[in-house]
């Protein structure tokens, strides 16, 4: 088959299309011919040799796909040839062909085409495995999502409107503020002309959000702090390098003091895998601690392709229950 590689480190002229041998499939796992796959910034960190894949997962770049299923292990049941799927792979999304995890696959929504559907299963089990599986936002909560205008973002507006969530965004232009008001977002901030934390005091009479999604990380995790309320969560993704740019001390056991967990995945970034080990650590914020004295709010920090692949099978399970639906419906 023909997949994309990554020749070394380097920018997009490191990618070359070459002829490679065809995935062998697993007694657990399908073969998928792929018809689309999506470009998500893990892939640009993975040619930039920042982003490595989990091993055992394919070494070509792509983190999900749609197309038609080949071939199926013999313990496989759910899935036959000739099905229309989309699905969540660990890589190998940039080739003709790619063996996934049965458990890790999809059915394509009604109503979405084959070649649309490859733009699901990232944004889909992100959003879902970090907003409501991690966060537990519920209906009649309240919702801050940085970056609005996103592909995540945008995806975060929406399924939370569809679950009855008041929708706080931030983006940098009037264009975009636009585009997340007819997406839904009921409180749209310029971050460039308007403080954001003051911003949301006000429309919440003070008390902060509930939760809040964050794709930025750095310079915004004491604003995030100050803009939740007493028993807020927030998930930060995709950032957690940013992190390392304020003093902090890094202790190998679960933080129990009465202030607050950050819990954080490091085996999402190959400079933390080498220097801490293939573990999850606790980080201790000792700059921010003024922040949330006296709370019990809950700092979360994770990607989703380091995850396990039972853990990836359940979000995946999740998300054809909950999110599936909403996509069926149009919303």
């Amino acid at each position: 088959m023909k997949a994309i590689v990554i020749t070394e480190a380097g920018g997009p002229e490191v990618l070359q299309l070459r002829e490679v041998e065809d995935p062998k499939i697993k007694d657990d796992e399908v073969l998928i011919r792929i018809a689309a796959t999506a470009v998500n910034r893990a892939d640009t960190f993975q040619r930039q040799g920042r982003h490595p894949p989990p091993k055992g997962d394919s070494e070509y770049p792509g983190l999900e796909c749609s197309g038609i299923v080949e071939a199926v292990g013999k313990n496989v049941h759910r899935w036959n040839i000739g099905d229309q799927v989309c699905a969540l792979v660990g890589g190998g999304g940039y080739a003709e062909k790619v063996a996934v995890p049965a458990a890790q696959v999809l059915p394509v929504p009604p109503g979405v085409s084959l070649q649309d559907a490859a733009g699901f299963p990232e944004v889909a089990c992100t959003v879902w495995s970090t907003v409501f599986m991690t966060s537990h936002l519920s209906k009649g909560e309240t919702f801050l999502v940085h970056g609005g205008s996103s592909g995540i973002g945008t995806f975060a507006i929406q399924l939370a409107k569809y679950h009855g969530i008041k929708v706080f965004i931030t983006a940098g232009s009037d264009e975009k503020l636009a585009a997340c008001k007819d997406l839904g977002a009921d409180v749209c901030i310029n971050y460039k002309t308007e403080d954001f934390v003051s911003r949301v005091k006000e429309e919440t009479g003070g008390k902060g959000v509930d939760v809040i999604l964050d794709n930025i990380g750095g310079s915004y995790l004491q604003r995030n702090l100050e803009s939740l309320n007493f028993d807020g969560r927030l998930f930060i993704i995709g950032s957690i390098f940013f992190l390392l740019t304020y003093p902090i001390e890094i202790i190998a056991s679960e933080y129990t003091g009465s202030v607050f967990d950050l819990i954080i995945t490091f085996r999402y970034y190959e400079p933390f895998k080498s220097r801490f080990g293939d573990t999850a650590l606790s980080l201790t914020v000792l700059y921010f601690l003024h922040c949330v004295h006296s709370t019990s709010q809950l700092i979360v920090a994770a990607g989703l392709r380091s995850r396990s692949p039972e853990n990836k099978a359940l979000i995946v399970s999740e998300v054809e229950k909950n999110v599936w639906p909403a996509i069926a419906a149009g919303k």
